[in-house]
């Protein structure tokens, strides 16, 4: 578990997705846990990548705060209706996962398309400032909160492609604005879990110290790594959370029936 928080870190450091993309899959497939408990545990645990990752950024000058304030209250308001949805929903998790599949895959396969052609980012290569309207961000705030509270994943995983492409973000500032963004939907939708019962604690804080030694390292690589190589690693690892999602929800509709 200690390890797996290290590699965990060092990715969600690197990438600004938080390392949720990886402690789920390992918690469900490596380690055997129920869906619910490691979707819980998960979002616990990363709490830890956030508040280090955001600080070390933030030293770098790699953070919107005002874009990440915006992100965090309206993301907080979706995490909460996220996982009040999730209690009422959650025997069927398997429609879930074949929705997220379906939807993210395209995001994946153009993020390791442009990585690996090695093609300039869709925004500028330097800025202070993510720009969008308060309008617009907020609203992805919400949706990312919502999905958190659903499924347990911080949002970086959402929100790095989500402030390139739709925000024209650059890179490095998408990277770091995304680990500050998503604290307050991380910490609400932890704090409905831990009163649901869905989070192993002792699991969770030994991945959280995992997590924030990696991080540390993670962050610290932004700015020696190419754009384009953020963005193919970032592609392969959200390809691989979009199949995981697909099978898991086809093998629990075929269970079903």
């Amino acid at each position: 578990m200690l390890g797996t928080g290290l590699a965990a870190g060092v990715i969600g450091g690197l990438l600004g997705i938080g390392g949720c993309s990886i402690i789920l899959p390992v918690l469900i497939f490596v380690f055997n846990y129920p869906e619910p408990i490691a979707i819980g545990t998960t979002i616990t645990a990363v709490i830890i990548t956030a508040v280090t990752g955001a600080f070390t950024h933030a030293r770098m000058k790699n953070v919107d705060h005002q874009t990440s304030a915006i992100v965090n209250v309206f993301g907080g308001i979706g995490a909460a209706l996220g996982s009040i949805i999730l209690a009422l929903i959650i025997s069927k998790i398997w429609l879930l996962d074949l929705i997220l599949g379906a939807a993210f895959i395209y995001t994946a396969l153009r993020m390791l398309y442009e990585g690996l052609r090695r093609r300039a980012v869709g925004g500028p290569s330097t800025g202070k400032s993510i720009p969008g309207s308060f309008a617009a961000k907020a609203l992805l705030g919400f949706g990312v909160g919502l999905l958190a509270g659903l499924i347990g994943l911080g949002g970086g995983y959402l929100l790095v492609p989500s402030y390139i492409y739709f925000l024209h973000a650059p890179v490095k500032l998408a990277v770091g604005t995304s680990l500050e963004s998503f604290i307050g939907l991380a910490v609400v939708s932890s704090g409905f879990k831990l009163a649901q019962k869905l989070v192993d604690v002792v699991t969770a804080i030994v991945l959280g110290v995992g997590i924030a030694v990696g991080v540390q390292i993670g962050a610290k690589l932004v700015p020696r790594t190419p754009a384009w190589a953020i963005k193919a690693l970032f592609g392969a690892i959200f390809f691989v959370v979009a199949v995981k999602f697909m099978l898991n929800g086809i093998y629990m509709l075929l269970q079903a029936g």
